[in-house]
């Protein structure tokens, strides 16, 4: 009986020694094949943009490919769900934004734990939000728009990509500053959404300068407002709300890096590492700087501070969300 315990023992401990072998194994090749990181919003928007301009850096550090997909619908909540549920193997990742941290306050029934079912690799950017309008809207300026808003309430219609999106936030902040109560017309992505503006379909909406700078720029739609304290040096031209009236008015999307919970200790340090190195890549701080925005400081871009930061912005929306009586599908 003895020997057959010991037997026993010799058995668990070997092939424990070699599942650990294994997982070592692992985390020193990896990555050994492309990595997917999950966009959850629709081709063409301000987060695709940023997770495909990372991506690409990241990708020469790494020495695999990193495939960009789409997965838009539900304010984000179905590609997240996607990644929660992922093997944590670091081959598939997320990069999403502000609305991680609306989410747990929209939707009753999520599907993950916001905080606790995915690891953080760190922040990405903080990106500016502009207020912006169709190319032949008959207002001139940010103060007449304001005006026309409370003049014809729901007569006035927006777009957002969402429930608890960044466009969608910024806009529910906007009527609750004016005493407005416009008309929404949901999209899956701003991507979409900008295309539709473009067109002329609705009026006007709030989004990220990554999606709304070029556009302005060819006049191919119009700038009214940014949502910063100071005004964008990429875009000098637009007032920020805070000096049109809105005292204190600010709205900023944050974007950041996300895997499924349970990621090895050294996967995460060479995802760590890659990001913080596409932070400093001169073509990503270069388009970066195109579009209105730049790289967080590499202090931000660490998974420490990202679990900080969503922490801190799932605390500071959910009275928002819950006074402005908003639920997501």
């Amino acid at each position: 009986m003895e020997r057959a315990c010991s037997l026993l023992r010799s058995t668990i401990w070997a092939a424990l020694a070699l599942g650990m072998a294994a997982a070592t194994a692992s985390a020193q090749s990896y990555p050994d094949r492309p990595v997917t990181i999950v966009v959850p919003a629709a081709a063409g928007g301000p987060t695709d943009t940023v997770a495909r301009l990372v991506g690409d850096s990241m990708s020469r550090t790494l020495g695999q490919q990193i495939v960009v997909e789409n997965a838009g619908g539900a304010g984000g909540t179905i590609g997240m769900a996607r990644v929660a549920k992922a093997p944590a193997d670091g081959y598939t990742l997320a990069v999403w934004h502000i609305g991680q941290s609306t989410a747990p306050a929209l939707y009753e029934n999520l599907k993950y734990n916001a905080i606790e079912d995915f690891d953080s690799i760190g922040r990405i950017t903080d990106v500016p939000m502009t207020v912006v309008g169709k190319a032949d809207l008959p207002i001139k300026g940010i103060g007449e728009l304001l005006a026309w808003m409370k003049e014809k309430q729901k007569g006035v219609t927006y777009a957002h990509a969402g429930i608890g999106s960044a466009s969608h936030l910024c806009a529910l902040l906007l009527m609750h500053a004016t005493k407005t109560e416009m008309t929404a017309v949901a999209y899956r992505g701003t991507g979409p959404a900008m295309n539709d503006l473009l067109g002329g379909q609705f009026d006007m909406m709030c989004d990220q300068t990554t999606g709304t700078t070029n556009p302005i720029k060819a006049g191919k739609i119009k700038g009214y407002a940014a949502t910063t304290p100071a005004r964008l040096k990429v875009l000098p031209e637009l007032p920020t709300l805070d000096e049109s009236g809105l005292k204190g008015f600010e709205v900023a999307a944050w974007h950041a890096m996300w895997a499924p919970k349970g990621l090895p200790k050294d996967v995460t340090d060479k995802l760590v590492n890659a990001l913080q190195v596409a932070l400093r890549d001169e073509k990503v701080m270069a388009r970066f700087a195109d579009l209105g925005t730049e790289p967080v400081s590499q202090a931000l871009a660490t998974p420490d501070a990202l679990k900080r930061q969503l922490a801190s912005e799932v605390a500071k929306w959910g009275p928002i969300i819950k006074a402005a009586g908003v639920k997501g599908n």
